[in-house]
């Protein structure tokens, strides 16, 4: 695994930056949720609560694929 060094403005904190740069690489698909919780320092279910209060879809699912499995239920 990688590292760098990034200096962060004091109004933002270590971990606040490390979860947002992991939810930005989950929901453009370069990690996995699993990943993604190991690179902000959460479980993997607690990432995705945080998702969600971020406003992060956790699933990839398009309008009109819901529609289209909604017309053969």
């Amino acid at each position: 695994m990688s590292q760098m060094i990034v200096d962060l403005p004091d109004a933002v904190s270590e971990s606040e930056a490390k979860l947002l740069l992991a939810a930005r690489l989950f929901e453009i698909g370069r990690l996995s949720s699993g990943q993604a919780a190991a690179v902000a320092g959460y479980s993997k279910r607690t990432f995705l609560e945080l998702l969600g209060k971020l406003g992060v879809p956790v699933f990839d699912y398009q309008a009109d694929e819901l529609t289209e499995d909604l017309r053969h239920v």
